[in-house]
């Protein structure tokens, strides 16, 4: 498995389309910031990232620190980082976000249609959709994505149509269909994340860029694809035929931190899934990360979770 997907299955991304919003000009929907809203959405997720899609018309995207975006039919605007923002029929409008309507309908039913606006115009539609994830111990992609990125002209592609099909499947309300528009908002967020990373430019230095990068891509494949060995900067360089003094430059300059921190920093958050999801001991749990001592562990772990190992399980599944 590569990296990438690594970490993906890793965080635990769950996903919903919650709004399908119809307006008619003048009109403001905010979104809240993602920590006040995440838990009564996805309970159990610590992160919230936001994005829409522009099914008709046109927008603006307002938010705080960053210029006003203009949006049209076929752009999916993507927040990974949970800030606050309002779409509005014209730049600068705000309102106080409606926070009673992110949470899951008592009826389960999504996504939920708004309407919304005054009546001097058509407006626009569009959907909105979410994605929980785990922020902690380590998530390196929420890291490497900026507050906000744009893909355009996707009406009639392959993004587009997971919203289409998403909207028919909330239509026709048919068995598994809550399932199935889950899986849908997850992929889409997946493959808006792989259209950012080929959108790239070359000068870029984060860990997405990272992976298409020849020595730290294939430094970070070996570090995910066997996280318990005993590794070196030493046997990490020579895995990837490239000396420790540039491995390791060139892996700090993508990554933001050397090659044996980014593994312990990884061992955390693959211990994390093993005790969330297995029944087995903390030493076994230690081993399979990499760890021949329990204490060991078990105090790096909680440096990076700022709880113990059985206690992090404890406070997980009380609240599954």
């Amino acid at each position: 498995m590569d990296p990438l997907s690594d970490v993906l299955q890793a965080v635990r991304l769950t996903g919903a389309f919650f709004f399908d919003v119809r307006t008619a000009d003048p009109w403001v929907a905010e979104t809240p910031q993602g920590t006040a809203i995440v838990d009564a959405m996805f309970p159990g997720s610590e992160h919230l990232v936001s994005y829409h899609l522009i099914l008709a018309g046109r927008c603006w995207l307002r938010l705080e620190g960053e210029p006003d975006l203009e949006l049209v039919a076929g752009d999916i605007v993507v927040l990974p980082h949970g800030d606050t923002h309002a779409l509005s029929s014209s730049p600068g409008l705000r309102r106080s976000p409606e926070m009673t309507l992110y949470r899951m309908p008592k009826d389960g039913k999504l996504p939920v249609a708004l309407a919304m606006g005054g009546t001097e115009g058509s407006g626009a539609h569009f959907v909105c959709g979410f994605v929980g994830c785990d922020a902690r111990p380590f998530n390196p992609l929420i890291a490497a994505l900026p507050r906000v990125f744009r893909l355009s002209d996707h009406l009639g592609g392959p993004l587009g149509a997971y919203f289409h099909f998403a909207l028919a499947e909330s239509r026709d309300a048919r068995l598994g269909g809550a399932g199935v528009l889950n899986r849908i908002s997850e992929l889409m967020f997946v493959d808006a994340v792989r259209r950012y990373l080929e959108g790239l430019p070359d000068h870029d230095a984060t860990w997405l860029a990272g992976l298409r990068d020849p020595y730290v891509g294939r430094a970070l494949t070996a570090l995910h694809r066997e996280p318990a060995r005993d590794w070196t900067l030493e046997s990490l360089a020579r895995s990837v035929a490239l000396s420790r003094s540039a491995l390791a430059e060139r892996f700090a300059e993508f990554v933001g931190q050397p090659p044996m921190q980014y593994l312990a920093s990884w061992r955390m958050q693959l211990a994390a899934k093993h005790l969330r999801n297995s029944a087995d001991g903390i030493a076994a749990v230690a081993g399979r990360v990499g760890y021949e001592s329990e204490a060991a562990f078990s105090r790096a772990f909680k440096k990076a979770t700022g709880a113990s190992p059985g206690e992090w399980r404890a406070r997980q599944r009380a609240s599954a």
